[in-house]
């Protein structure tokens, strides 16, 4: 990029959205929204907002991009910090859940999706934003869907200059291009190395961790590089990990892995450091096996893979209205994160991907996954709309609506919280819960806690019923979530 109005990038490595970067900038002088449709590793993420900072119509605001998950937005700040030779909160920030680093002079902010949704909360005019990138918009989670509907709103009403751009690696891009009003649809190619895929000669039996052990030691007997392990959840990989490193000392009673290999997993409940050092590169001489949920599906960069094992299986949240309570299922992947998953083995040379099911049972898997909203619990959408001050979905554009069973139960369960009144406005009550950022069940009975003199053992029941796996949580890690929550519900409420 050698337009002098853009900003001085160190090293800037020529990727494909390159030359797509003059026609988006164009679209976005032109109308107030777009779609960018760019393959992994177009360099959609860490390009795009540099290129857009200095855009006459931006007007010296502020940038807000959102990433699905912490790691993917900390290490995006991180990219594009590094890029501009300045500290993350300099230029470029990022707010997550409990982790905020911006500063006075912050115009880039990588954030994920129930912190726009805050934002809008506070302040529905975004005033002092200019543009909202939602990125991966393709995984579909439920705050990435309301915020852009609450977006597509505050624009029409309060702000018709605040622009929308949706960008995405494998979503059927027209519907979004319809429901932000015909707005342009552009495409770039990614920059992908072959990848040569093998499947199961049969279905695989038994437990899957067992199975992705074997296969990654074999395929790091076989080839170069290191290797990126897909498996649904923390407890299969921590079961797989053990295993690898057993085979590290000869202890599995089978093939060994190759000498200095190492064992990173990696997981949303995870340290930062932790996370970080398994999408870095390796150090020298030595090669890395990395145990990944689909967090690193997309959005990151895992340094050196030219090796994907996929497990196939993912865990998504299932709402039961028979017991109104939610649960983790595990699923077979789509056709699209499959690919996505194969995809990572060719980001940086030629790979290989191991897929541990059989070219018959792909061609059973579903196209795409589907949209978080219609299996999850939606009392949490419920009171946001509430509180938003709306009467219900309709009132918004979706760009799938949620289900109308599901919800007018979670409007039931608000109403018998005491945060709904009878006519669906939120009660005194109600702001409370919204105001705690969880679940309102939990919310609900912290602030009846207060009262008896429990607030500080309700504060870390709703950590530990919160939390995914509960008693393999690290300790720190729970401590910081334990005081955090104090003193969130001491500064709103008390």
């Amino acid at each position: 990029m050698n337009d002098p109005s853009q900003p001085k990038i160190k090293s800037a490595e020529a990727l494909p959205i390159d030359g797509l970067l003059p026609e988006l900038r164009a679209a976005l002088a032109e109308r107030t929204s777009a779609v960018l449709v760019a393959a992994p590793g177009a360099g959609k993420t860490t390009r795009v907002p540099l290129a857009l900072l200095d855009a006459p119509w931006l007007a010296g605001r502020r940038i807000l991009m959102l990433e699905p998950r912490r790691l993917a937005a900390r290490s995006a700040a991180r990219f594009m910090a590094a890029s501009l030779g300045e500290a993350v909160g300099g230029t470029v920030g990022y707010r997550v859940r409990m982790d905020t680093k911006v500063g006075p002079a912050t115009r880039i902010e990588v954030i994920t999706e129930g912190v726009l949704t805050r934002m809008l909360q506070h302040d529905p005019s975004l005033e002092g934003v200019g543009l909202v990138i939602f990125d991966e918009f393709h995984e579909r989670h439920l705050h990435g869907d309301l915020g852009l509907a609450l977006c597509l709103q505050a624009q029409a009403v309060f702000r018709e200059e605040l622009r929308l751009l949706v960008m995405s690696a494998t979503l059927e891009a027209e519907p979004v291009a319809d429901l932000l009003g015909g707005a342009p649809l552009l495409v770039s190619e990614g920059r992908a190395y072959p990848v040569e895929t093998h499947y199961e000669p049969k279905p695989v039996a038994g437990r899957i961790e067992e199975a992705v052990a074997r296969r990654t030691i074999e395929a790091m007997r076989a080839h170069d590089g290191d290797a990126l392990v897909f498996l649904p959840g923390a407890g299969e990989i921590r079961r797989a990990e053990q295993l690898l490193r057993a085979a590290q000392t000869g202890g599995a009673g089978g093939p060994s892995l190759p000498p200095g290999v190492a064992v990173l997993p990696l997981y949303g409940a995870l340290p930062p450091e932790a996370q970080d050092r398994a999408v870095a590169a390796a150090a020298g001489g030595e090669r890395k096996i990395v145990l990944a949920t689909s967090i690193a599906e997309s959005s990151l960069t895992v340094r050196g893979v030219r090796i994907v094992v996929d497990g196939g299986q993912s865990r998504v949240p299932r709402f039961s209205p028979r017991t109104g309570m939610a649960r983790l299922e595990t699923v077979p992947v789509s056709v699209a994160s499959a690919d996505q998953r194969r995809g990572r083995a060719g980001r940086e040379a030629p790979g290989v991907c191991y897929r541990l099911w059989t070219e018959s049972e792909h061609r059973q898997l579903k196209p795409q996954s589907d949209p978080e909203l219609l299996g999850a619990d939606l009392a949490p959408l419920a009171l946001e709309l509430a509180v938003w001050g709306i009467d219900g979905p309709g009132e918004l554009a979706w760009l799938t609506p949620p289900p109308a069973a599901a919800y007018a139960q979670a409007a039931e369960l608000l109403r018998e919280l005491g945060a709904l009144d009878a006519a669906g406005k939120p009660t005194p009550h109600g702001q409370a819960l919204a105001e705690l950022g969880m679940h309102p069940r939990l919310a609900h009975m912290v602030l009846a806690a207060k009262p008896l003199g429990l607030g500080a053992l309700a504060c870390e029941l709703a950590a530990l019923l919160g939390d995914r796996d509960v008693l393999r949580s690290r300790s720190v890690d729970m401590r910081l979530r334990l005081a955090a929550l104090r003193c969130q519900v001491r500064r709103a409420h008390f």
